[in-house]
């Protein structure tokens, strides 16, 4: 199910999340991690609070405001596939900054005292200091409500500080508007500026979760401990050997001595060395020659079978090592010596814990090349690890996950590895530049935590094209919305449409083949608004949720496409008729319909999506709602034409660059398909990949279009051989479109030797 679609199934029942509760207490019952199985059984919790909500009625599934007697601006407590739980996230027991804020104030631990008190002189000082020092965290938005009204009081703006005051107060008691305290840090101003995926504690949590790897340990005291003591038994049993006959004669008072004192340190290294146990074994040669010492030294003759073991023990150890002290053995014995000294990867990781904690826990690592440095004498002098020890790759990429960078060098160090990822780092860059429409420094502070804060909301589960709540419906937001300037544009280097070119054009450099995610589409709205940008970006839709209805913003998008992408080869190899399409767009201009549940849809798209989709009412299925949908995205391109035509993306490595690696993912997709039960999804998105290539290719001047698909035989031959089949269809396809031939209606050509390739079918699909 997606969390970020717009729309939702008609009807709502209690299965979806009554197969999560099932799921979740199967794993909180058989998980063999104790860590998982706890969290496995708070998830369960909340999907029972879930369903007891949906049956109490408590909540309304399906609407913006789920919670009986609550705003749409609260933040609910919303578990996957929207489903609120009846709770809210700035809800619940004080929390420890409010018992410490409450013991600090004088007042008694509760919500509505220290909402007062914050209206108070003294409680306002104390706002106008955290506002000034930046010494604060905003967790959920609304502990970023009294920030706002102490700016707003400052500003001299008492009236809408009142009116704020008033909308808050009813629920003074519930919800915690008071910010959190916290060390001021530096916040990102640009698209240019840091961000990090994870933060300094984020890496010492992963480090802490390290143990030692017990097979790794037991074969490194293996080497340093049983491994010699084996040497000194076999040299000892040698000192006894005549015409290399172990125990030929009996032995001296002298060997015996000896083999006593050989057997008292076995002892003390037995008690202290406990990882390796192979020593244990009374048929392994170190447990013959042991055993057999044993027995001579208490005075008891060794029967003929265990003599006979103990004489085979001798030969093999010196036949597969050599004597003790000759080159041979003393070269292997060196080299064992060396791997055994090597630092273990857990001592590694303690020495990384020592250098992390000096540095502050929540934010990013700007330096991670001197984090990551070899050991150095100091430091080999406190954990007695050797000097010039490097740090293995696993704990460097626990470090690297938290490095502070521009994003497009996360990017290219593999720290940001998709595009779902990219979507999870956004925020940070969004919220700055959003925040840069306000004057003041205070309260672009507060707007950027606010706004950070409110992107980890999720999504509610709505019916009807309803909209997700937006930043600026919060009422602190409103409060505050005419200290913003009227447009965030090209002319301010930390303006909007600068940061939404910036990021655009990092996702398609980075991930020319893959889907805009859906949060990663959201924050380009966020931009696009505040840019008067003046074209809205699209969401994926799910193909198992889909109503069969756009809204309108879908054939604003499809314009953009026809302005861009008349006459091309896209236009071409999608059957499109992008004349007919603005026709339709310049008609729909203010008459889009509205909903039953009034809001605007456009069903002129619709119908034409359908048509183009050879689908009807009368075969609902998801398979045929998918069909629609990739229509839409084809007619749309999924944003990419608005980015290019209207946002101004330029990729640096170009357009054919692009094309070229998109048929990579098409491929590496592709290989994917052979014997794997479930291919629909990999087709599909072999299938995006493949509309990403055509639309940058159609981009190309016509020689770089030649010289691109002069290339693709070459690029399929290194696949296996089964991608050139699957393949063939669509690579014949493209060249028949590429000579001016076209599909037939169904998408076929040549008697299906040519294909147009899409991912969704209501049939099984060619390349299966």
């Amino acid at each position: 199910m997606n969390d970020n679609a717009e729309q939702q199934p008609l009807t709502v029942t209690t299965s979806y999340p009554e197969s999560l509760l099932a799921h979740a207490f199967v794993t909180a019952l058989t998980h063999e991690d104790a860590d998982t199985r706890q969290r496995a059984e708070a998830r369960g919790q909340r999907w029972r609070q879930v369903l007891a909500a949906m049956t109490a009625g408590r909540v309304t599934v399906g609407s913006r405001t789920p919670v009986t007697g609550v705003p749409a601006w609260v933040t609910p407590e919303v578990m996957r596939g929207g489903f609120s739980t009846g709770a809210v996230s700035a809800g619940g027991p004080l929390q420890a900054h409010e018992t410490d804020a409450a013991r600090n104030f004088g007042v008694p631990a509760e919500r509505r005292a220290l909402f007062a008190y914050s209206l108070t002189e003294p409680g306002l000082a104390r706002l106008w200091d955290l506002l000034d020092s930046g010494g604060y965290e905003v967790g959920v938005p609304e502990e970023a409500a009294l920030l706002t009204v102490a700016w707003l009081v400052r500003h001299g703006e008492s009236d809408a500080a009142a009116a704020l005051v008033a909308e808050l107060e009813p629920f003074a008691d519930r919800l915690r508007f008071l910010p959190r305290p916290a060390v001021a840090s530096a916040s990102a101003s640009a698209a240019g500026a840091a961000v990090h995926r994870r933060t300094v504690s984020d890496a010492v949590d992963t480090l802490v979760r390290r143990r030692p790897n017990a097979a790794v340990e037991a074969q490194r005291e293996a080497l340093a401990v049983w491994q010699p003591f084996g040497d000194e038994l076999l040299v000892h049993w040698l000192r006894n050997a005549g015409d290399g006959q172990v125990l030929e004669a009996a032995p001296d008072a002298d060997w015996l001595a000896r083999g006593q004192a050989l057997l008292g340190r076995y002892r003390v290294l037995a008690a202290q060395h406990t990882l390796c146990t192979k020593h244990r074994k009374p048929k392994e040669n170190l447990g013959i020659l042991r055993g057999a010492l044993e027995e001579v030294v208490a005075g008891r003759p060794l029967e003929a079978r265990r003599l006979g073991l103990l004489r085979h023990a001798v030969r093999s150890m010196v036949g597969r090592r050599g004597l003790p002290g000759s080159e041979a053995h003393t070269a292997l014995r060196r080299d064992q010596a060396g791997q055994a000294a090597r630092p273990s990867h857990y001592a590694l990781a303690q020495l990384m814990l020592g250098r992390l904690a000096v540095l502050p826990q929540d934010d990013g690592i700007t330096d991670v090349t001197a984090l990551l440095s070899p050991v150095g004498e100091e430091e080999s002098r406190e954990t007695g690890l050797p000097v010039g020890a490097v740090v293995p790759a696993g704990i460097g990429e626990a470090v690297e996950s938290a490095m502070s960078a521009p994003l497009d060098t996360l990017v290219g160090r593999g720290v940001v590895p998709s595009a779902e990822v990219m979507a999870e780092l956004v925020p940070q860059l969004v919220a700055a530049a959003t925040a840069h429409a306000y004057g003041d420094e205070a309260l672009r502070g507060v707007m950027a935590a606010n706004y950070r804060a409110f992107r980890n909301r999720r999504s509610l589960l709505l019916l009807d094209l309803a909209q997700q709540v937006r930043v600026e419906e919060l009422p602190w937001v409103r409060a505050v919305s005419g200290q913003r300037s009227a447009v965030l544009g090209a002319s301010d280097d930390e303006g909007a449409l600068v940061v939404l070119r910036q990021l655009g054009e990092v996702a398609v450099q980075a991930f020319p083949g893959t889907l805009l995610p859906n949060p990663l589409v959201r924050e380009f709205g966020v931009l696009g608004r505040d840019c008067d940008l003046g074209v809205p970006f699209v969401e994926e839709l799910a193909a198992d949720i889909f109503m069969g209805t756009f809204g309108p913003k879908f054939l604003k998008a499809a314009r953009v496409a026809a302005e861009l992408l008349r006459g091309t080869l896209y236009e071409r190899y999608y059957g499109i008729d992008y004349a007919a399409i603005r026709n339709l767009a310049i008609v729909t201009a203010g008459q889009a319909l509205t909903g039953s549940s009034g809001a605007r849809s456009d069903p002129g798209f619709a119908a034409l999506c359908a048509e183009r989709a050879a689908v009807t009412s009368r075969h609902w299925s998801v398979a045929a709602n998918g069909k629609v949908i990739e229509q839409a995205q084809i007619l749309t391109t999924h944003n990419l034409a608005t980015l290019v035509d209207r946002v101004g993306v330029t990729p640096r490595s170009g357009w054919a660059g692009l094309a070229d690696r998109c048929f990579v993912t098409v491929c590496r997709l592709t290989a994917r398909v052979h014997h794997n039960p479930r291919p629909l999804r990999t087709i599909k998105d072999a299938a995006y990949a493949w509309r990403q290539m055509m639309f940058y290719l159609s981009l190309c001047p016509p020689a770089e279009q030649r010289r691109f698909l002069a290339g693709l035989e070459a690029e399929v031959a290194r696949h296996p051989a089964h991608v050139a089949t699957r393949l063939a269809p669509a690579l014949a396809g493209l060249a028949l479109v590429v000579e001016g031939a076209a599909f037939g209606e169904d998408g076929t050509a040549e008697a299906g030797r040519a294909r147009r390739f899409t991912g969704w079918t209501t049939e099984r699909h060619w390349m299966r």
